[in-house]
């Protein structure tokens, strides 16, 4: 009677620690320091261990210094990795860096190599490994370039979908041509919609196998979603998303079958974030409208946990990064009735970006994120689950 007594009590001590408590812990995936660390990835790999990878250098456009480095964060322990090399095209910026875990149980490294300084005319890469759980960098086996053919249909969609957006051009027209007949005389230049496309957020697999690629073009300023049917062989272009700055899609799928992108806004007020629906496993998506959900500019994910609701990590606000928030959806998007922040801070003082978010299989969320503080930068790795979120009482 007693050790039944006792196994009991320790299951339930188990169920409300797993289940009941809220969880939140945070550190540094490497010492602050002065150069440039931006736009990281992670993904959980079957051992347990977490890898995450950024991009590091003296900037962006203009420092060919830029590399993709990355660490390793064992199972069950307390600090991550020294920091490797992932990827370095010598004299060239490598930025963007994206990690996935395909059914096949493969690591890829997607990113894109910055010709010219130019982001417009960016290459996308990347690199595929079956031997990443061990110490140190992952054993690479493949490495390519992806070049998208987006044919005359493309031009198209974006002709009609500005036209459906902004039915009449705008007075000074004459003089000036608009910003949309910019883009639409682009589209129909097939060099111009070859190059560009760029990576930021996780690829989605869809229950037939298909994964989805979810990319976006600076010099076109919307989004793209590439496909693979043949779990990464090839890759096809879908139809463009098209709005005034959808940028950096993040995608999830509903009950129904339906997609959902949120994108960054990069266009013109009001700052919100953009979403766009597919019904055709992504091969067509709706114009690109605003959310009433606020965003200054910046990268954004969104995830599906194992219990159907929505997590999104993103700026909360119109006019900076320095507030950070983690909301819920129990409705598939349609209303996010809690939300906590990572971090907020006065505008000047701090800055948190670029989310990279995944559910573990054991139900905790890892988000890794760029954070500055004053004059000095990391990436950081938060640890959470889903009763922390809903704890508002205590918000911060």
């Amino acid at each position: 009677m007693r050790i039944a007594f006792l196994i009991l009590l320790i299951a339930c001590i188990y169920t409300n620690a797993a289940f009941g408590q809220a969880v939140f812990r945070e550190r540094e995936i490497f010492p602050l320091q002065e150069k440039h660390v931006h736009s990281s990835s992670i993904v959980e790999c079957a051992n347990g261990d977490l890898l995450a990878c950024w991009f590091h250098g003296s900037g962006e456009r203009k420092a060919n210094d830029v590399k993709v480095q990355g660490a390793r964060l064992k199972k069950n322990a307390d600090a991550w990795s020294s920091v490797f090399i992932m990827a370095d095209t010598p004299g060239l910026p490598d930025c963007n860096p994206v990690l996935f875990i395909d059914n096949q149980k493969r690591l890829w490294l997607f990113w894109m190599v910055v010709q010219a300084n130019r982001w417009e005319t960016s290459i996308l890469k990347y690199r595929l490994s079956t031997d990443f759980e061990g110490d140190g960098v992952p054993k690479w086996t493949w490495q390519d370039i992806i070049i998208l053919q987006p044919g005359d249909a493309f031009a198209t969609t974006v002709e009609q979908v500005y036209k459906q957006l902004e039915p009449e051009e705008p007075i000074w027209a004459e003089y000036a041509p608009s910003y949309t007949r910019m883009l639409i005389e682009a589209a129909k230049d097939s060099r111009k919609r070859q190059t560009g496309w760029m990576t930021r957020s996780h690829p989605l697999i869809l229950p037939s196998g298909r994964i989805l690629l979810p990319l976006y073009s600076d010099g076109f300023n919307f989004s793209l979603v590439a496909r693979s049917d043949d779990s990464g062989e090839t890759w096809h272009p879908g139809q463009p998303i098209i709005g005034f700055g959808p940028i950096q899609p993040s995608i999830v799928r509903k009950n129904d079958g339906s997609l959902v992108a949120y994108m960054r806004d990069a266009g013109d007020a009001p700052y919100r974030v953009l979403m766009s629906i597919s019904a055709d496993d992504g091969l067509t998506w709706s114009p690109a409208i605003d959310t009433d959900i606020l965003n200054p500019g910046s990268s954004l994910e969104v995830i599906r946990l194992k219990d159907g609701r929505w997590a999104m990590v993103y700026n909360d606000t119109e006019d900076g990064r320095h507030s950070m928030a983690i909301a819920l959806s129990d409705d598939e998007g349609e209303s996010w009735k809690w939300k906590r922040h990572i971090g907020r801070a006065n505008k000047s003082e701090k800055s948190y970006a670029y989310p990279s978010l995944i559910q573990a299989k054991d139900g905790l969320l890892h988000l890794s994120y760029s954070y500055r503080g004053t004059d000095r930068k990391t990436i950081k790795h938060v640890v959470l689950n889903p009763d922390w979120i809903m704890q508002t009482g205590n918000n911060y």
